[in-house]
């Protein structure tokens, strides 16, 4: 396999050739001389804060009689001070300007403006009926991945999490039955009832399996705000083998983020999203495209999850291809969204895939017609994910657990923000 492609091995991947970022320490440097060469040593120092304030609270400048701020990362006794006073020798005007650092400016601290210390995990979750066991080795993978992900990236400590399923609502479709059905087959409960009449037979039939979903009712169940826009993050998981709960971020928004008590079981509150996606096709990418791009209706519902000063992660879970009639677009739209949401930074961005095997030597996975447990061929997908190159990383759906999936993920997310350089203001 040529290099710029993702690395697969069947139930888990192994990523390799993994970069190793080069820490340059920056040599003392002794000096003295004019105001203004002391005013540009000091900036030039002091701007690794990536366009943030200084630990004290105070832009990176200063004036002439102003002591200059702390100028390294938690390390107040190593600031680059410029002060103005009486020589003791002639009363003419002192500069003392303390030498840098050098052991605190080291690449990815501020010596070099790299490193992120944020980052946005997106996860795109299908929620059709074959979905129960993949989401259910989702969320038991979550823990350990995030453990790993806290005490690896020990710079980034700052998340974002949001959750996406793969249609607009799940209900969409036991909502046209509503609307379709003679009013005669709406029984009292809000259900259709085959029984009234041949007339009722095929609206009902539909609404025979809506009625499973914690009890869908005709003009009752109706969704909640953003729960019918596609790309939305989840919030309220409904229907059939759903987590059938208000999830409730401590954010009070619809994603969740480093701070929430119990991040783990916040997580798993969302992702269980359950398997009650009737739509006609689902829409994975699409899900994905709508919740990264300005001027969408999903962009008011996801107000502040994605940030400019952080790496994105994106993950999708599927057992079927995205192909051609199911999410608008192609793969390299559906990455040109991803790009443009990063302000054109491609290298600020991860995307990890599980999805479908069947046509790659050694996959596992049964065809998706042979039972729950398989999946079915996903070349789009698969296509996605190469076109980021080494940034690229996919495994198969069908594995009995995501462990070493995610496990293996982790160096390539640490890299990525090893190398990240935030955009400036």
């Amino acid at each position: 396999m040529g290099p710029g492609q993702s690395r697969f091995r069947a139930g888990s991947v192994v990523w390799q050739g993994r970069v190793e970022m080069v820490r340059t320490t920056l040599g003392g440097i002794g000096w003295r001389g004019s105001l203004a060469l002391a005013l540009v040593v000091s900036v030039a120092c002091g701007g690794g804060y990536r366009g943030e304030k200084e630990p004290t609270g105070q832009p990176t400048s200063f004036t002439a009689g102003d002591s200059a701020s702390d100028t390294t990362h938690g390390d107040p006794t190593a600031s680059s001070a410029v002060t103005e006073g009486d020589d003791e020798t002639n009363g003419g005007t002192k500069l003392d300007v303390a030498p840098p650092d050098t052991d605190a400016m080291t690449a990815g601290d501020g010596g070099d403006q790299s490193g992120c210390d944020k980052v946005d995990f997106l996860f795109i979750i299908d929620n059709s009926g074959s979905m129960g066991d993949e989401q259910g080795n989702l969320i038991n993978s979550f823990p350990l991945f995030i453990d790993t992900i806290q005490s690896t990236l020990d710079e980034a400590q700052d998340y974002h999490l949001m959750v996406l399923d793969v249609d607009a609502w799940q209900y969409e479709t036991c909502q046209q039955m509503c609307t379709t059905a003679p009013p005669e087959c709406i029984n009292p409960m809000g259900l259709c009832d085959p029984t009234v009449g041949p007339a009722c037979l095929f609206p009902c039939f539909l609404g025979a399996v809506c009625g499973l979903d914690g009890g869908y009712q005709c003009g009752v169940t109706m969704p909640e705000v953003c729960e019918d826009v596609l790309g939305a993050g989840v919030t309220h998981p409904r229907g059939q083998g759903s987590s059938n709960m208000d999830c409730n971020f401590s954010t009070g928004a619809r994603y969740m983020d480093s701070n929430e008590p119990d991040l783990s079981a916040a997580f798993e509150c969302a992702a269980q999203v359950g398997v009650s996606s009737y739509a006609g096709t689902e829409r994975p990418m699409e899900a994905m495209v709508q919740a990264v791009t300005s001027g969408t209706e999903a962009e008011p519902c996801n107000t502040g999850f994605l940030r400019d000063d952080a790496i994105l992660v994106v993950t999708f879970i599927t057992d079927e291809d995205d192909g051609n009639g199911d999410s608008a677009g192609t793969p390299a739209g559906w990455k040109q969204a991803l790009v443009a949401a990063k302000n054109g930074d491609e290298s600020a961005i991860v995307v990890l895939g599980l999805f479908g095997d069947n046509d790659m030597p050694g996959g596992i996975c049964q065809d998706l017609a042979d039972g729950s447990d398989g999946a079915e061929a996903a070349p789009r997908l698969r296509q996605f994910v190469d076109s980021f190159g080494d940034k690229g990383f996919f495994g198969s759906v069908c594995a009995p657990s995501y462990d070493s999936f995610f496990q293996d993920a982790v160096a390539l997310i640490d890299s990525t923000c090893e190398e990240f350089i935030p955009p400036e203001g």
